[in-house]
């Protein structure tokens, strides 16, 4: 979104940002803007993985710096032998059949109501900084750097796992107060391994309130900042974009969260907002607009040259007419991967897909399959077309495909690819946790 690049271009084992990369930040930062980001915490979006670059300010809310290698101290041993003892009741149990499944109930309703420390409230149980902080921060900034022209990033985590939104999030949802024990509770059961699907959906509604409550939240503190935006004499001469860089799944295919290894609509169909003076009226746009587009459009918008090693294309011009156009948005990841943060688990096959306005075609490279789906039929994503269906569809996004891999390919920076991998090679052997394991 930064660099208007596909992720995977530098290379599977590349992650983040490559040290000298040009990004929209950079690109702002040389034309004379004042530049800032307030992060709530997330490791991520850190200076470990380059984020920092071209920004005047940089607050990312982390405590100590966030490393892939750093593993699970030793600790008290006498602390694990409630853990030894549990692990040698769940083995047994589970040899007997549905007594396993007993147990593992038993053993979590124990854990929640006496095996953990009392839960005071939602805030104390709350893993990053809330929006409010968040808009705190950049009011303040905002009205250090009046009369510069500016740019702001502000990335959110209150909709995102463990769900503990605030109080006044509930209330504006109608949902009232709730206990900080139950919302726990809630947090704990959703991430049970041991549950399947019809177990799970009975407290899904519940957890989607509080996914609901985060966003509601979000929306709240947007709004606050355009409201010091409208008192700053700001606001009118704004370029701003809403959006995410990535869905949540409650069960739509059998799973929770957001696997960085799945393609599917809940996760990659995101809200994209964009307002500032000049663009057509309120309206939506049906045609995909994929966020590889997104900087070189921002800088355009308010006349800034495009880097040429972005990869998207400014679509202002068509924004400013009201035009749609007939593009495909290109979706990748690594299968398997269940953390990014460790290099091997990102060296595996991909997964690509090509979304059209209306199909959307998914190739597994791993297992050498196609799935084609017609999200007009079936938004879902439900029921693949047979294969011998909608062929001119089908040859029409293989093309797409192999395009998008050849560019890949062909834009592949060799000098940014080596510096990344220079720079993560430096911070992994500087851990104390990669000596210990050499």
């Amino acid at each position: 979104m930064l660099a208007s690049r596909h992720p995977l271009s530098l290379g599977r084992d590349v992650f983040g940002l490559a040290p000298g990369e040009p990004t929209i930040a950079s690109a702002l930062h040389e034309t004379g803007y004042a530049t800032a980001a307030f992060l709530a915490a997330n490791p991520y979006l850190s200076p470990r993985f380059g984020y920092d670059a071209g920004f005047n300010v940089f607050k990312d809310f982390l405590d100590t710096e966030a490393s892939p290698l750093s593993g699970d101290s030793d600790g008290d041993k006498n602390a694990r032998i409630p853990s030894r003892w549990n692990q040698g009741l769940a083995k047994v149990s589970h040899a007997l059949g549905p007594v396993g499944s007993l147990y593992d109930a038993l053993y979590f309703q124990y854990c929640q109501r006496l095996g953990s420390a009392p839960a005071l409230s939602l805030d104390q149980l709350r893993r990053f900084p809330s929006a409010d902080v968040i808009v705190d921060h950049a009011r303040d900034w905002l009205t250090g750097v009046a009369g510069q022209p500016f740019f702001l990033w502000l990335h959110f985590m209150d909709p995102h796992a463990p769900y503990y939104p605030r109080q006044e999030a509930l209330e504006l949802m109608g949902q009232g107060s709730l206990d900080a024990w139950r919302a726990r509770y809630l947090n704990s059961y959703w991430n049970r391994g041991d549950l399947v699907g019809p177990q799970l959906r009975r407290h899904r509604e519940d957890v989607v309130a509080l996914y609901d409550a985060g966003i509601r939240w979000v929306d709240a503190q947007v709004a606050r900042l355009v409201s010091t935006l409208r008192k700053l004499g700001l606001w009118e001469n704004c370029v701003t974009a809403v959006t995410a860089d990535h869905g949540e799944e409650f069960l739509d295919h059998g799973g929770r969260y957001h696997p960085p290894s799945r393609v599917a609509e809940e996760l990659v169909r995101v809200p994209l907002l964009l307002r500032g003076p000049g663009l057509a009226r309120a309206g939506t746009v049906a045609a995909p607009f994929g966020l590889l587009h997104l900087a070189p459009t921002l800088l355009d918008l308010v006349e800034v040259p495009i880097p040429g090693s972005f990869r998207g294309r400014s679509h202002s011009e068509l924004l400013r007419t009201g035009q749609s156009w007939e593009s495909a948005a290109v979706v990748e990841c690594v299968a398997g991967c269940n953390n990014p943060f460790v290099t091997e688990n990102r060296l595996q096959p991909r997964v690509l897909a090509i979304r059209e306005a209306r199909y959307k075609m998914v190739f597994d490279f791993g297992s050498a399959t196609e799935q084609l789906y017609d999200l007009h039929a079936d938004p879902g994503e439900l029921r693949a077309l047979p294969v011998d269906a909608e062929r001119p569809v089908r040859k029409r996004t293989l093309d797409r495909a192999r395009q998008h891999l050849s560019d890949s390919l062909r834009s592949r920076d060799a000098d940014y690819r080596l510096a990344a991998r220079l720079r993560d090679l430096r911070l992994e052997w500087s851990s104390p946790a990669a000596w210990k394991s050499a």
